[in-house]
């Protein structure tokens, strides 16, 4: 705990503003109920109401309030999204650290097995396996987690096989310890710092593909609150705006505001990424 207020005292300003972001984020997604004003998928008002008390942003085709929606679908993207990652680095990890460590014929087969999933386009793979087995919250985790551990599985067997060379570990097999004990007590500890620097890129690009499955009417589906199926449904507005008042150019801002609350959170947790690549390298200022 020391440990890390000493890096957190000591973090740059970039650092700082990608917490506050994500931290902004969590607070909204896990208080939705507290903070949105009205509920997920009532219909509170008449359509496309301009933005104006008691709905600041507006209202969508169907009459519910922009705002409320928003606060919600930090909840969903976010939450499905942070699920979904963890649920992809328990797989490739798990597999990539026992691949490198066991190696003989486990190694190659798992290799190419990731190799043949890699080679397939991961949105038309998923557009495809959630076309048959349709768009479920489980099937929509599930099909990405399976894809993103590929890349998963990549990264974590090269570092493991580079921690492997090391003098320690042919000391621990002198030493007669097992497999299981190699990779939680020596192999997991020193893979730590890129694997939770991955963690952050991978939930990025988890949270950028769901947005894009939704936007395609294939991720979260309706009346689920969601960005990605946020941005399709105010998109057609756009060509209704007319900036001469500003009531009605708030038209042509609607499919900004999910579009806008995407990039933000993924700004943040890139900042953040950024810093804990810098002080895994052993890097200074």
């Amino acid at each position: 705990m020391r440990n890390i207020i000493h890096h957190l005292r000591d973090a740059p300003i970039s650092a700082w503003i990608g917490i506050v972001i994500v931290v902004f984020y969590a607070v909204l997604a896990i208080g939705a109920p507290v903070f949105a004003p009205f509920p997920e998928s009532a219909s509170v008002g008449a359509q496309y109401q301009p933005w104006a008390a008691p709905h600041y942003l507006g209202t969508d085709a169907l009459g519910r309030d922009v705002m409320s929606r928003l606060i919600y679908g930090a909840r969903n993207t976010v939450g499905i999204a942070l699920v979904t990652t963890a649920l992809a680095f328990t797989l490739g990890a798990s597999f990539g650290l026992l691949a490198a460590t066991v190696g003989g014929w486990f190694d190659p087969i798992a290799s190419r097995v990731v190799d043949v999933l890699m080679a397939i386009p991961p949105l038309i793979f998923a557009l495809l396996i959630l076309t048959i087995t349709g768009t479920s919250i489980i099937a929509l985790i599930l099909v990405i987690a399976v894809l993103d551990s590929t890349r998963v599985f990549r990264l974590s067997r090269a570092v493991a096989q580079g921690i492997l060379t090391m003098d320690y570990i042919e000391v621990a097999r002198m030493r007669g310890e097992g497999l299981f004990w190699l990779v939680r007590k020596e192999v997991l500890p020193n893979a730590a710092a890129p694997l939770i620097a991955e963690f952050g890129l991978r939930f990025c690009f988890v949270f950028l593909f769901i947005s894009a499955l939704s936007f395609l009417g294939l991720g979260i589906q309706p009346p689920t609150a969601d960005w990605g199926g946020m941005v399709r449904e105010s998109a057609k507005l756009i060509g209704f705006a007319n900036f001469a008042t500003w009531q009605t150019a708030t038209f042509g801002l609607a499919p900004l505001l999910p579009a806008g609350a995407i990039a933000l959170l993924t700004i943040g947790v890139n900042l953040i990424v950024d810093w804990v690549l810098h002080m895994s390298s052993g890097l200074k200022d």
